[in-house]
């Protein structure tokens, strides 16, 4: 009878240590060593539902981080927005926009798959290639898309028709949306055009699955295809394991790693940090323990709205929400259980860190509450 092979245990706890300092939360990276675009690849992207997430996801990591920063990088069209994991909205590099769209284009098929009934008779090649021409004539709305695409299908569902283009193409959303204090509404054109190169070939998934062990690790299977939206990994780690340290969590699951990455001890100190709603920290694991503690796990949204969160010692703690007036501007924190007057401290001064970076010209104000019950 085989015996099933032990491996060394990690608990919540180093996880969780390990997991941040992958994530530049334990230590913020010097500028000298890190610029918002190697932040931007090394992270494998910013969750970027709203336009100020990735902003405050790099505050949280980055010393000295200047908004502007990232801003220009979008200007000058060395990152951009564009879906890519989970068929969500991220910020990478132009060589991710160029290589990572193909990688997860399976899941773009499956979100395509729902829309079978208003596409019926619809040639998606041609479609593709009509749409293609369009954003590449120039930007377009998805508005613009339904109403030049349903001229050539007029039996077919206009908003289906947008969705096949977004699913097909790999579209990328251009500036001035994204940008630092901007404004403006959501305009597509394809990664070829907005970057000026030719297409490129998805990344084999073993390196991918490596950048996210990089930026996530520890991690199992199941946190690789919870992060990307792909299926069908197991032979990908299986073909990995040699080069990888295995370890297991508290469930005895399997969990994969680079052997030198950082796995600092659990009782690390962590410092608190004020994240972005939708930041993948919280949302790039099967197994959100790490992270979020049990009692936590739905604190973070309101029917379809997600909550800013706050971590102190390395846990999800709270949320937190700005108010901006004319002349001031308030960060209110919730946390969900009272905080020690230390934790208070310094919950506090990252509070106002966090607001002389990113509202440098304004008069700040911090307030700690205490959240009794659900969160609002």
């Amino acid at each position: 009878m085989a015996t099933k092979t032990t491996y060394p245990r990690l608990g919540t706890r180093a996880l969780n240590r390990a997991t941040l300092e992958r994530q530049l939360l334990l230590r913020r990276a010097p500028r000298s060593a890190m610029t918002a675009g190697d932040a931007v690849r090394h992270l494998v992207g910013l969750q970027a539902q709203n336009v100020k997430p990735p902003y405050y996801a790099l505050a949280a990591r980055l010393a000295d981080f200047d908004p502007e920063e990232l801003s220009a990088a979008m200007a000058d069209r060395r990152v951009a927005r564009m879906v890519t994991m989970r068929s969500t909205i991220h910020t990478h590099t132009a060589d991710d926009c160029m290589t990572l769209r193909p990688l997860v284009q399976a899941a773009r098929d499956r979100e395509l798959g729902q829309f079978r009934t208003g596409l019926a008779g619809v040639d998606l090649g041609r479609l593709a290639a009509v749409a293609r021409e369009l954003v590449e004539e120039r930007p377009r709305t998805m508005k613009d898309l339904r109403e030049a695409l349903i001229a050539h299908w007029p039996d077919a569902d206009a908003f289906a028709l947008a969705v096949a283009a977004r699913c097909t193409l790999p579209l990328v959303q251009v500036t001035p949306r994204g940008l630092w204090g901007r404004s403006g509404q959501v305009v597509l054109t394809t990664a070829e055009h907005w970057f000026g190169r030719e297409p490129e070939p998805g990344p084999a998934p073993d390196d991918t699955v490596l950048r996210y062990l990089a930026a996530f690790g520890p991690a199992s299977v199941k946190d690789f295809q919870t992060w990307s939206g792909l299926t069908r990994t197991r032979e990908v780690f299986d073909r990995l394991r040699p080069g990888l340290l295995v370890f297991q969590d508290e469930h005895g699951t399997e969990l994969f790693d680079l052997p030198e990455a950082p796995r600092p001890d659990a009782d690390t100190p962590a410092p608190p940090r004020f994240l972005p709603e939708f930041d993948n920290l919280l949302l790039s694991h099967a197994d959100r323990s790490r992270v979020v503690p049990v009692e936590y796990r739905t604190r973070t949204w309101k029917g379809n709205q997600a909550h800013r969160t706050v971590l102190v010692d390395g846990f999800l703690a709270g949320v937190w929400r700005l108010e901006e007036t004319k002349d001031t501007t308030t960060l209110t924190v919730q946390p969900f259980a009272p905080l020690t007057r230390a934790q208070r401290t310094e919950v506090a001064e990252e509070a106002a860190a966090l607001l002389t970076v990113m509202f440098p010209a304004a008069a700040h104000d911090v307030r700690l509450g205490e959240v009794v019950g659900e969160a609002g």
